[in-house]
C-alpha cells in the first residue's frame, strides 16, 4: 500500500469503525450532495446479502469489464491492501488517486461532522466516510458503471445513496443478526431496502420468507423481478479441472454454451449465474451477453480470498468463510474438488460471530484443528474457542496457538509428516487476508 493510501485509511481509522454501523442514511446523503453526488455519475449494480456477495460482485464487474466498460468495484473488507476496496477496471486503486478523492471530501466531512454534532448525533464513522470515497473516486476515473457492495443490511447501509439500476441479492441468511434482527424475514426486508422505483430486481434462490420480502420491494417500487430456478437457472454444473463447467439458461431465455469457471465450488457457479442474469438486467431484458463476452469475463475473473492457494509444498488454503451458510459451502466445494487424505484446520473466529455454527459446518473435513485469535480486539479468545471446539468438533485433535504464525507453523509441519495432507485456514475474513500476508512475508510463493 502506498504511503499515501496509508495516510487516508489512517485518517478513517480515527472515525467509529464499520463493525459498529449507525442505521441511518441522510448524513451520508448530506455529505455525498456536498461532494457533488457522485453516486449520480454512472449507472450502478448494487448487491446484497448474506454470503456470496463479494464473488458475486467481482463476476459481474468483470463481465462488465468484459464488455469494453470501464468500471468500479467498490467491495469489503479488504484483505491485505486497503486500496483492494476500491478497483477501477479490475486493478486497486492507485494510492495517489484515491488520496486526491479523500483531499476532495475533506471539507464536506468538516461540515456535516460539525452539522451531526450541533444536533446531538455522531459524527461521519468510517464506513459512511468510505462509501462516499468510493462513489468520488470512481466520478474521477471517471468509470462508465460501478458495481456497489452493500456493507451491512441495505436500507440505511451508506451505499445505498446509490440509485441502482440493478439490485441483486445473494443467499440470504442469519448474520449480524444483534444489528439487522432476529430472523431471516426481518434481515431480508432491511436488505430489500435498497430496491429502487423502477429498477430489475434479480435474486438467487432465497428461503421463502425472504423471497417474500424481495417481491414486496419489487412491487411497491415497480420493479421488474428476476428469480434464480424461475426466471434464469443454472442447468448443469460439472467439476473441471481448476473449477467448475456450467451451463446457463439467461433470463433473455438465451441457452448459453458451457462456460468454465475458475472457481471452485458449486456455490461459485451459482453466484456466476446471478452475475450473468445482472449483467443481462443491466443491459436489457432481452439481451444475452455475447459468448466470446461471457468467456473473457469468466477467464479473467479472480475471488482473492475464496479458496486461495497459498502455499504448494505442504498446500495451504484459505478461505474467508465465516458463518455457518458459508462453511457449509466451503465443506462441500472441499470435498467436490479434492482429494485431501488429510485435512488440519486452522481457524479463527471474531466474537459477534457464530463460532459454534461455524465450527459444526467445518467438522465433517477436519482431521485436526488449531485455533488462533485474529488479529483484531473483536477476536473470540482461542482458549474460549477451545471449548465450543471439542462439542462442536468431537473426537478430533485440537491445538491452541497464541498466533496465526505459530499455528500455521504448528500445522504446516504436520502437513509435511505424511502424503496428502493439506492445511485449510478458515473463520474470519481478516484471518485470511492475515495468512495471505503472512505467506508472502515467508516467501511461499503463491499468494
Amino acid at each position: 500500500m502506498s504511503t499515501a493510501a496509508e495516510r487516508v485509511y489512517a485518517e478513517l481509522l480515527e472515525r467509529v469503525g464499520e463493525a459498529n454501523p449507525r442505521p441511518r442514511i441522510e448524513p451520508v446523503r448530506r455529505l455525498a450532495e456536498l461532494a457533488g453526488s457522485p453516486q449520480l455519475s454512472y449507472p450502478v449494480i448494487q448487491v446484497a446479502g448474506t454470503n456470496g456477495k463479494t464473488s458475486t460482485s467481482r463476476a459481474i464487474e468483470s463481465l462488465l469489464r468484459a464488455h469494453g466498460l470501464r468500471t468500479g468495484l467498490f467491495t469489503s473488507p479488504h484483505l491485505v491492501d486497503f486500496t483492494e476496496r476500491f478497483q477501477i477496471d479490475g486493478a486497486p486503486i492507485d494510492g495517489d488517486v484515491l488520496a486526491a478523492a479523500w483531499y476532495e471530501l475533506r471539507l464536506p466531512l468538516e461540515v456535516v461532522d460539525a452539522e451531526l454534532l450541533a444536533s446531538q448525533q455522531g459524527p461521519i464513522t468510517f464506513f459512511e466516510a468510505l462509501a462516499v470515497l468510493a462513489f468520488t473516486a470512481f466520478a474521477d476515473a471517471p468509470v462508465e458503471a460501478a458495481v456497489i457492495e452493500v456493507g451491512m443490511g441495505g436500507e440505511w447501509d451508506a451505499t445505498n445513496i446509490a440509485d441502482a439500476r440493478v439490485a441483486v441479492f445473494t443467499p440470504i441468511d442469519l448474520d449480524h443478526t444483534a444489528i439487522l434482527g432476529p430472523d431471516i424475514e426481518t434481515i431480508a426486508r432491511t436488505k430489500a431496502g435498497i430496491v429502487k422505483p423502477g429498477s430489475t430486481v434479480v435474486t438467487a434462490e432465497q428461503d421463502p420468507a425472504a423471497l417474500a420480502e424481495l417481491e414486496d420491494a419489487a412491487e411497491r417500487n415497480g420493479s421488474r423481478f428476476v428469480v434464480q430456478g424461475r426466471d434464469f437457472r443454472l442447468v448443469e454444473d460439472r467439476l473441471a479441472v481448476g473449477g467448475r463447467q456450467i451451463d446457463v439458461a439467461g433470463p433473455s431465455g438465451y441457452a448459453y454454451d458451457p462456460a468454465f469457471v475458475p472457481l471452485f465450488g458449486r456455490h461459485q457457479a451459482e453466484n456466476t449465474v446471478l452475475a450473468i442474469a445482472a449483467v443481462e438486467a443491466f443491459f436489457g431484458a432481452e439481451r444475452p451477453i455475447p459468448e466470446e463476452v461471457l468467456d473473457e469475463g469468466l477467464a479473467q475473473l479472480t475471488v482473492p480470498g475464496r479458496l486461495q492457494l497459498i502455499s504448494a509444498d505442504p498446500v495451504v488454503y484459505v478461505d474467508s468463510a465465516h458463518n455457518p451458510h458459508g462453511a457449509e459451502a466451503l465443506v462441500r466445494a472441499v470435498s467436490e474438488s479434492f482429494a485431501f487424505e488429510e485435512l488440519a484446520l486452522v481457524v479463527g473466529v471474531l466474537a459477534e460471530k457464530d463460532a459454534d455454527g461455524v465450527l459444526a459446518a467445518l467438522a465433517p473435513v477436519a482431521h485436526r484443528v488449531t485455533l488462533t485469535p485474529v488479529a483484531s480486539p473483536r477476536s473470540t479468545d482461542a482458549v474460549a474457542l477451545h471449548g465450543i471446539a471439542e462439542e462442536a468438533i468431537p473426537d478430533t485433535p485440537i491445538e491452541v496457538a497464541e498466533s496465526l504464525p505459530e499455528a500455521l507453523d504448528e500445522a504446516r509441519a504436520w502437513a509435511e509428516r505424511a502424503e496428502g495432507r493439506a492445511v485449510l485456514v478458515v473463520g474470519s475474513v481478516l484471518l485470511a487476508g492475515e495468512a495471505i500476508a503472512h505467506s508472502r512475508d515467508e516467501g511461499w510463493g503463491i499468494a
